[in-house]
């Protein structure tokens, strides 16, 4: 794996790679436990979450949401993951953005994740294909899956409540 934090540019040549979209800001590290488990993979994994952001530099932010936007689009793939800790209002635009798109998107969430339901009826309505996963574990196996396609499918808890109404919104 070919590792990328913000504000490092990254180029395509040839790989295939992810963006890890999804909480940075007063939430736990959740993107250290994705690297990691993609560690043996040949991906370009690209992480916006810096080891040290330079909170007092007006042009910080800037330089970051640039980053964003940029490696967005240069990624083959995109995943999010929403914590509990936090609405996340930039990975919900990203999200609303990117589910117009037929980029291959992976969203797994905290259970306890205060805007659940919005994000799970509106990505069955958006793009019914995507499966939401409720644990990091889980969205790591589906990443996994998705980056070696021979091995076995896999087995999720089975539909909760929220699942079940972006079924019948699917039927509709």
């Amino acid at each position: 794996m070919q590792y990328i934090e913000a504000p490092t540019q990254y180029e395509p040549k040839g790989q295939k790679s992810l963006f890890l979209a999804g909480g940075i800001t007063g939430c736990p590290d959740w993107q250290r436990e994705v690297v990691a488990a993609l560690a043996d993979t040949d991906w370009v994994v690209l992480n916006p979450r810096r080891a040290n952001f330079p909170i007092h530099d007006p042009n910080a932010a800037i330089a970051q949401i640039t980053w964003e936007h940029e490696h967005l689009r240069k990624a083959d793939a995109i995943s999010f993951w929403f914590p509990r800790e936090t609405l996340c209002p930039i990975v919900l635009y990203e999200l609303g953005a990117w589910s117009m798109t037929d980029k291959p998107l992976f969203i797994g969430m905290d259970r306890e994740y205060q805007r659940r339901m919005d994000v799970v009826i509106q990505t069955g309505l958006a793009r019914p294909d995507v499966h939401i996963v409720y644990s990091l574990d889980d969205l790591a196996q589906q990443l996994r899956c998705y980056i070696f396609p021979a091995r076995k499918p896999l087995v999720y808890e089975g539909l909760d409540r929220y699942d079940a109404q972006v079924a019948r919104v699917k039927k509709r």
